[in-house]
């Protein structure tokens, strides 16, 4: 993996980011740097590592994003990465949910930057792939101008040169992960200071950025963009990606669609179920004429028993027939 796969990837996102997810953004983009969801260590140490861990070699280049506190489980689950084949490991500093507070992971680590420097020093010991941090610019009633810059030259001294920044705080009290997402105010101006203050350091900022324009307008400031819920919610700005930020010929979206029925129709021999694998389709066409059908058709007949690739040939079909209309 070189090091311009960095200029544009799509985040890393928890229910969203899984296999089949992956395989239709890389249909739409050959070059952009994909996520897994967050793993947390002791899931890979302990779990089924062919279902937490298992991705088609297509999906490369393709990074694994770890979540934990512990250095020792950290540096064996980017080893156990490493033999799965992924091109990196992330290190989750910066998702705010419950469940991760209980673990002593995620945002909370802002709080604790020499902690998190101990464990991606442990994790760059234990692999030559790169070890990368996704962070936010701070938590509760942190300083932010204070917080970030401690965490990322903690990091920094640790050997890391490559941040994701999502440039709001997250509140661990009083909002949910969802409100996480959107109430904390955007500072994108601190992580191009930030940049400018270290420039011999990758930095991608993430976080409220819906558009391919306005990613342009981030590299103007930054090394790299991260795409959350745009990539996901309209994933046909996926086959800018490639032309605009890698100098590559534009996808086209008619012979990715077709790539990746062929992959669906694959899975479903290797006994996948139907509705898993078109999830990530459901925005496809959105804001296009057969738009409506499409999702409806899918949502209707995937879920149903036995549902095989016709359907999803069906819902193209409505699709296919407006354009020509």
């Amino acid at each position: 993996m070189n090091g311009s796969s960095h200029k544009f990837s799509v985040a890393p996102m928890m229910d969203w980011t899984d296999s089949p997810c992956r395989v239709l953004h890389r249909c739409l983009t050959k070059h952009a740097l994909l996520y897994t969801e967050m793993v947390t260590a002791d899931a890979v140490l302990r779990g089924d590592r062919a279902r937490l861990l298992g991705f088609e070699a297509f999906e490369h280049p393709l990074a694994l994003q770890l979540g934990g506190s512990d250095p020792a489980k950290l540096a064996e689950a980017s080893r156990i990465a490493v033999d799965f084949g992924y091109d990196e490991v992330n290190l989750n500093v910066g998702c705010p949910s419950d469940r991760v507070q209980s673990g002593r992971f995620g945002a909370c680590l802002m709080r604790e930057p020499q902690l998190v420097a101990d464990c991606v020093a442990a994790m760059r010991a234990a692999v030559s792939i790169p070890v990368t941090v996704k962070c936010r610019i701070g938590v509760d009633d942190q300083d932010p101008e204070e917080s970030l810059r401690i965490l990322i030259d903690s990091c920094a001294q640790a050997g890391v040169s490559v941040f994701a920044v999502h440039a709001r705080k997250a509140w661990l009290e009083g909002l949910s992960p969802k409100e996480n997402r959107d109430v904390p105010p955007l500072d994108y101006a601190l992580v191009y200071r930030v940049k400018q203050e270290r420039p011999s350091l990758t930095i991608l900022v993430n976080g409220g950025i819906e558009t391919l324009e306005q990613a342009e307008e981030h590299l103007r400031h930054v090394d790299g963009v991260m795409l959350g819920r745009a990539a996901y919610q309209n994933p046909i700005l996926l086959t800018e990606v490639d032309s605009r930020f890698f100098g590559s010929a534009p996808i086209d979206l008619e012979t990715a669609v077709n790539v990746y029925a062929e992959h669906v129709e694959h899975q479903l021999h290797q006994g996948a179920r139907l509705h898993t694998l078109i999830k990530p389709m459901l925005g496809l066409y959105n804001g296009r004429p057969g738009a409506r059908q499409f999702r409806r058709h899918l949502s209707e007949y995937a879920v149903r028993e036995g549902a095989g690739i016709a359907v999803l040939r069906d819902a193209l079909a409505f699709v296919r027939e407006r354009r020509a209309a």
